[in-house]
């Protein structure tokens, strides 16, 4: 990486100026900055306005029904329009929609800041799952194209990975600080501070890619695909408010199979498809989506159950809550960084994620005892940093994997399948989770006094260990998985992939 970036763009592509170009800029380090925050503000939003939903409502007014519109209406955006996003980026540029995407994100954060009524806040969290739809896989192929050395791409996806992996965590306690201290408005105009760097540096440190002016657009598989996801999400959202025999939940998942596996065979037929299928059929990055997919699905079991206890049944307040996360943060950025850069170098990611998939579902089986008389320091913490150590042993060595050795053209849609797996699995995840947890919940109150506060207790802590118990299924199951897909022995490099190496 010592060269200039014109001698690197011909070893890799045979010409000057190509999308390889990216990859030789001595101010890597600081793309890598710019990155992570864009990244950052992404995986916030999923989380952050969470905790400010309830001083939102009794502000604006809105019904426990639409409550939950604030956070479908931001990954219903977002999850369906990924795919898109990623090949806008393939082929207009990753600059230009790098930038275009973290601006728009922080118009719309301002505009769901400023929220006067119900119907403006959720419009305002739409835009926003719009623009990260554009914004999330132009940064996660920015920096498959700027790192390109093994060892530095190493450091660069641990760093990226630890972000994605805590970003959930630190939303909560970012948000609980705002809302106790300001107000809830302002989990949404913190954005504007952490674009307004991404802006400046995106501006003036990456450089821009010719666009290949052959290339179009799949407007049907774009129809397909951006429908289809839609449904999913739509579907598993329905399954939260409605039961699953209802048709607004079935119906829309039913809908979304058929409508995705139309795009699969279409993807076979088109002359510039969406999104190859040479980018999927790759063994290490198919079992790296899976491995997203599953993570993300199980990581709710966390976040979402262990927040509702803290506060609930512990009496944490909204900071102490996202305090109580921070040691699963740095367990997670330890076992990121330390997997890429040194596991995979050594060791098959078959025994690297598989042994955090593992860990997860010993961490998440360590905390289904939790009661009333439990205690952070002796209870809580030990399996929270099991957990993060597992999570960073997943997420970091998936997403490196999932992009190294993409072509620059696919690099784009590459990263937004990625995300696309986060984003699906978190939502299979918190509608699955919210259904069993309320069933159980429903269940043990059977036969006893549901207007006894011990009784009500008793009953939440039911339904939080039975979300724990499945998302332990899911890690165990990804275990299992991944141990199945990844191929056996250390990631080689390809000297003839570029700009991203195969690793």
């Amino acid at each position: 990486m010592s060269q200039t970036a014109s001698a690197e763009a011909t070893t890799a592509t045979g010409q000057a100026g190509s999308p390889a170009s990216e990859t030789g800029s001595s101010h890597r380090w600081w793309i890598l900055a710019i990155i992570g925050l864009a990244q950052l503000m992404v995986v916030l939003d999923a989380t952050i306005v969470n905790i400010a939903l309830p001083s939102a409502q009794a502000d604006l007014g809105f019904s426990d029904g639409n409550r939950t519109w604030i956070v479908t209406a931001y990954s219903l955006a977002f999850g369906s329009l990924l795919l898109l996003g990623g090949r806008i980026a393939d082929l207009f540029g990753r600059k230009p929609a790098f930038l275009v995407g973290v601006s728009g994100f922080a118009i719309a954060s301002a505009v769901a800041g400023a929220a006067t009524n119900f119907e403006m806040l959720v419009a305002g969290r739409a835009l926003q799952g719009l623009f990260g739809a554009l914004l999330a896989p132009a940064a996660l192929s920015l920096l498959t194209t700027t790192f390109t050395d093994a060892k530095e791409r190493a450091k660069a996806f641990g760093i990226f990975g630890a972000i994605a992996g805590s970003g959930a965590a630190i939303g909560l306690l970012l948000g609980g600080i705002l809302t106790e201290y300001l107000n809830w408005r302002w989990t949404l105009y913190v954005n504007l501070f952490l674009a307004v760097f991404a802006i400046i540096g995106g501006t003036l440190l990456l450089k821009r890619t010719p666009r290949d002016r052959s290339a179009k657009l799949d407007l049907p598989g774009t129809v397909l695909v951006t429908t289809g996801l839609f449904s999913i999400v739509y579907g598993f959202s329905n399954a939260e408010s409605h039961d699953w025999s209802s048709p607004l939940s079935w119906g829309f998942l039913a809908a979304g199979a058929v409508l995705l596996s139309a795009f699969t065979w279409w993807q076979t037929k088109a002359s510039h498809p969406l999104l190859p299928l040479r980018v999927l059929l790759d063994r290490n990055r198919g079992a790296s989506f899976a491995a997203m997919l599953i993570a993300s699905a199980g990581m709710f079991g966390v976040f979402l159950f262990l927040t509702y206890y803290l506060q609930l049944s512990l009496g944490f307040s909204a900071i102490q809550t996202g305090l109580a996360f921070l040691p699963m943060v740095g367990a997670l950025m330890v076992s990121a960084t330390a997997s890429t850069n040194f596991l995979l170098t050594r060791i098959s990611p078959k025994i690297v994620v598989s042994l955090g998939m593992l860990l997860g579902a010993v961490g998440l089986v360590g905390i289904t005892g939790l009661d009333l008389s439990s205690t952070y320091a002796t209870n809580v913490l030990p399996p929270l940093l099991v957990i993060g150590f597992g999570i960073g042993l997943i997420m970091a060595p998936a997403m490196s994997l999932a992009t190294a050795g993409v072509a620059p053209d696919d690099a784009g849609v590459a990263s937004a399948s990625v995300n696309t797996m986060q984003q699906i699995g978190g939502s299979i995840g918190t509608a699955l989770l919210n259904t069993l947890a309320a069933s159980a919940a429903t269940s043990y109150l059977v036969g006893k006094d549901p207007t006894n506060k011990l009784v009500q207790a008793n009953a939440a802590l039911e339904s939080y260990s039975t979300a724990y118990w499945w998302s332990a299924g899911f890690f165990a199951a990804g275990a299992l998985i991944t141990v199945l897909l990844y191929r056996r022995g250390v990631p080689q490099t390809d000297p003839d992939a570029a700009p991203a190496v195969h690793m």
